[in-house]
């Protein structure tokens, strides 16, 4: 089920009912957030507005590694969601989004991209594997 904006009809503080002055946009409809987490890679296409396509993940095997000493980037495999600022649930789950601390082969990183919307994986890597 989508969800709307709100205040286009309903009821007033008193229980009166409002009339709506217009019926909701096809903009204005809101989805539900794809939220990626670390599995074999599953991208999701959604049409957005102008007819452009987002690509999104739903889940992200790889991440694109960059290391700031070797000024190279690297795709490495993704191991797990070691810490999420974002969501304390999202750490839990496993769910990659944008300031998530992941562990790679390559060691720990920082995902600067944001997965559930771009359908990438981007991070920096804070501290190398010994």
């Amino acid at each position: 089920m989508r969800k709307s904006i709100e205040g286009l009809a309903g009821r007033k503080l008193t229980g009166g009912r409002k009339v709506a002055s217009r019926i909701r946009r096809k903009f204005e409809i809101d989805r539900y957030p794809n939220e990626a987490v670390v599995g074999t890679t599953d991208i999701v296409t959604r049409r957005s507005r102008g007819g452009n396509v987002k690509a999104a993940f739903k889940t992200a095997e790889f991440a694109n590694v960059f290391d700031k000493d070797a000024k190279k980037a690297t795709k490495t495999k993704i191991l797990k969601v070691t810490k999420n600022p974002a969501n304390r649930d999202y750490e839990r789950r496993g769910v990659v989004s944008k300031g998530a601390v992941i562990e790679t082969e390559a060691g720990s990183a920082v995902v600067t991209s944001r997965p559930g919307q771009d359908g990438v994986v981007n991070a920096v890597l804070v501290k190398a594997k010994q």
